[in-house]
């Protein structure tokens, strides 16, 4: 007689699951994910990161999206509607506000954020529940703004080298010349000690082709490729040897000279001959806007390390050093501060327009920038700002 065996209760998988209480997330070795985990996750990103609930309210908001937007943290902003969080940055609160409306969401997209310059690479996505609905958005988003400032330099490279060939060729057809007529005028005006009215004239050759020379060796200086001589640079030795080349330049008088400069000032990984060309042609310009009256100040300070693009696009933070050359002369008007590097753009009679144009390409030479500015109290500001150590790929 068959033995029967006593049946069991078999629990169905779907019951089960039903009445299973929700288990907390758990990491690869089966343990459960700490509760901040996420939170920190987020904070810690290198990233914008700004999330919205699906009626318009903040929900995050990292200390990285502050910064880069400009905004100052405010624990309160959670929860607040975004409009009202984002309201002095127009265009990233359109951006956000499209969240819902769009059906194809920007992906690797950039905007230029109008109120403070900067360059955003950005995504925009939403989320989405386990049903599929839409509960919230998410903006991330990353600082662009040096990236931009490196390709515009590579652009500006690539369109130097073209200028620069076509130029040197000219300046060299034309430099031989100008040394003749200087040559011949002099044997003249030996050869006719005895006419003044020749005399004059000949002296006015002389000093017309010296000039035009010397706008033809700035002009070669200017199209020919930097190649740095990098070693470790002190700048208080910069600054001495350009404050004597600006002064023997043009005729300092009573313009009075300040330097400030931090004792832990580490040197800098630099050319130093280019530097002492760069502050030199700053303070020469300095030096004939003031009129042989004023001040002028070199101030410096080290800043804290920003991250820099590398060669491959990564990023790496490097130590900076900011020189400012600041005089309180009657400044820059308005409508060409935004010429002021170009090449061959002066407002002076005798000027070639070709200093401050070297003085930009040294300073993108040693991977650094330079922008300039009218303080309120008057004058101009030269301010330069150098990594301590560069790539200096550039420009080589």
């Amino acid at each position: 007689m068959p033995i029967r065996k006593p049946r069991t209760a078999v629990r169905r998988p779907v019951q089960a699951a039903a009445r299973a209480p929700q288990q907390p997330a758990r990491s690869g070795a089966g343990e459960p994910v700490p509760d901040g985990f996420y939170r920190d996750l987020v904070w810690n990103l290198r990233n914008g990161v700004i999330a919205v609930t699906r009626d318009g309210r903040i929900a995050v908001m990292n200390d990285v999206a502050y910064r880069i937007l400009g905004l100052a943290p405010r624990k309160t902003d959670i929860g607040l509607p975004f409009a009202q969080v984002l309201k002095d940055r127009p265009d990233v609160w359109r951006i956000v506000s499209g969240a819902f409306d769009l059906s194809h969401l920007p992906n690797r997209a950039e905007l230029r954020v109008k109120s403070t310059g900067k360059v955003i690479g950005y995504t925009l996505s939403q989320v989405r529940d386990r049903r599929g609905a839409i509960t919230g958005a998410t903006l991330f988003f990353k600082d662009l703004t040096r990236v931009e400032q490196l390709e515009e330099r590579e652009r500006l490279r690539d369109r130097l080298a073209a200028l620069g060939e076509m130029a040197a060729a000219i300046a060299h057809e034309v430099k031989n010349p100008l040394a003749g007529i200087e040559v011949m005028a002099g044997i003249l005006k030996r050869q006719l000690p005895e006419s003044e009215d020749a005399q004059a004239i000949l002296r006015d050759i002389i000093k017309e082709a010296k000039m035009a020379n010397a706008i033809v060796l700035e002009v070669l200086d200017f199209v020919r490729p930097i190649r740095l001589q990098v070693e470790r640079t002190e700048l208080d030795d910069v600054f001495r040897d350009a404050i004597s080349m600006a002064e023997s330049h043009v005729q300092r008088g009573g313009v009075k000279l300040d330097v400030a400069l931090p004792q832990d000032l580490p040197p800098i990984q630099g050319d130093p001959h280019q530097l002492r060309q760069l502050f030199t042609n700053l303070l020469t310009n300095a030096f004939e806007a003031m009129g042989g009256k004023g001040q002028v100040k070199i101030s410096v300070q080290q800043l804290a390390a920003e991250e820099e693009p590398t060669a491959v696009g990564e990023l790496h933070a490097v130590p900076m050093i900011q020189v400012e050359v600041a005089d309180n002369g009657p400044g820059v008007p308005a409508d060409v501060m935004d010429r002021i590097f170009s090449p061959f753009f002066t407002t002076k009679p005798q000027g070639s327009g070709l200093g401050l144009a070297i003085v930009r390409k040294i300073v993108d030479a040693h991977d650094g920038r330079i922008d300039v500015s009218a303080p309120v109290e008057g004058g101009t500001r030269f301010r330069v700002t150098l990594p301590v150590s560069g790539s200096h790929e550039l420009f080589r």
